[in-house]
């Protein structure tokens, strides 16, 4: 029987049945401190897929953070098929940071391609590319909302990506988003080099939560269970197909001033539903807002304190709507039910 190769990453060479923490340099600070990206490699001894898993490549975003963590711990791997490329944080500047963007002010997530000579984005974009990208079949991408903004688990994938789709329903996670791709995100490029991406929100900036952890988790192993890389004992079962969104808009603040919100995500709405009141701080002046459609709330801001323009609710058409509603309910039981997680028993 021919022994599988080992695998590239860096100039480190992992042999099969083995994993390792390899250090990517990035970049060197002023004061002459190295940076690097880090990756945690697990080669399988069998033949399977390449997957990647990232996270924090916005610096604020450590949701995703967390996951990865959790994931590493997982006991499967010892019987894993393929190689799992997991970066847990990906734009190590924005995290020491705590910071969406790098120390330009450029946004990760608009630099890719990237080259090897450009800004420090695009270095850092390039690096990611050609180190972990390229190396790989199939890529998961852990984001949350902005800072003062949740979402609710979420997973968005490209509308022409259709295989892509049913990696997408094994993830779980209750919403499905086919949401266009942006000219410099990692996904547009990735895809276009012939590696789709899944790309996984929830939660909120700088902010950890359980449900999102929880769902991120489960979601990825049942992905790499669907792509062969290992077997189904132990994985988490999903008892619910996700509720499939085709287009979605946010809410604007109709004046500046302090909200009362009366919806929160994972509610369903009617045109013209209530979302909420926009006051001003004497009590003298108050707008209300309504949904200007129906659909389910995938997000919305945490902050009472808005500005006159400042998206509020971000709202998701669905086909079925009374469908969309019990499917939600049944996800959310589900999860309620579901065992905590204990630090030594992660899955």
């Amino acid at each position: 029987m021919t022994r599988r190769p080992s695998f590239e990453i860096g100039g480190f060479l992992i042999p099969p049945g083995t994993r390792r923490t390899v250090d990517l340099p990035v970049s060197v600070l002023s004061d002459h401190t190295p940076v690097t990206m880090s990756a945690h490699v697990i080669h399988g001894a069998e033949d399977g897929p390449a997957l990647f898993v990232s996270a924090a490549i916005h610096g604020d975003e450590v949701i995703g953070v967390e996951i990865a963590r959790r994931l590493l711990r997982s006991r499967q791997f010892s019987r894993l098929k393929g190689t799992l490329i997991v970066v847990p944080i990906v734009n190590t500047f924005g995290f020491l940071n705590h910071s969406r963007y790098l120390p330009d002010r450029r946004d990760l997530n608009r630099s890719f391609p990237g080259s090897e000579g450009g800004s420090l984005a695009s270095r850092l974009a390039h690096l990611f590319m050609t180190e972990v990208v390229a190396r790989c079949d199939l890529g998961i991408d852990l984001h949350s909302a902005a800072i003062h903004r949740t979402n609710m688990p979420q997973i968005r994938v490209s509308p022409k990506a259709k295989d892509t789709l049913a990696y997408a329903d094994a993830f779980g996670a209750p919403v499905v988003i086919r949401s266009g791709l942006r000219d410099g995100s990692l996904r547009k490029e990735a895809q276009k080099a012939g590696v789709d991406i899944l790309l996984y929100e929830a939660g909120e900036g700088l902010r950890f939560d359980e449900q999102s952890a929880r769902v991120g988790v489960a979601g990825i192993l049942r992905v790499m269970h669907a792509l062969g890389m290992i077997p189904e004992d132990g994985v988490p079962l999903a008892e619910a197909v996700p509720v499939k969104a085709s287009d979605s808009s946010w809410e604007r603040a109709p004046a500046g001033g302090l909200l009362r919100a009366y919806k929160s995500t994972g509610e369903m709405v009617e045109e013209g539903d209530v979302l909420g009141f926009v006051s001003d701080p004497f009590g003298e002046k108050e707008e209300e807002l309504r949904a200007s459609m129906a659909g389910l709330i995938i997000g919305r801001a945490n902050m009472p304190i808005v500005n006159e323009g400042d998206a509020l609710f971000h709202i998701a058409k669905v086909a079925t709507p009374e469908e969309a509603e019990s499917r939600i309910e049944s996800l959310n039981a589900q999860l309620d039910g579901a065992a905590m997680f204990d630090e030594d028993e992660i899955i």
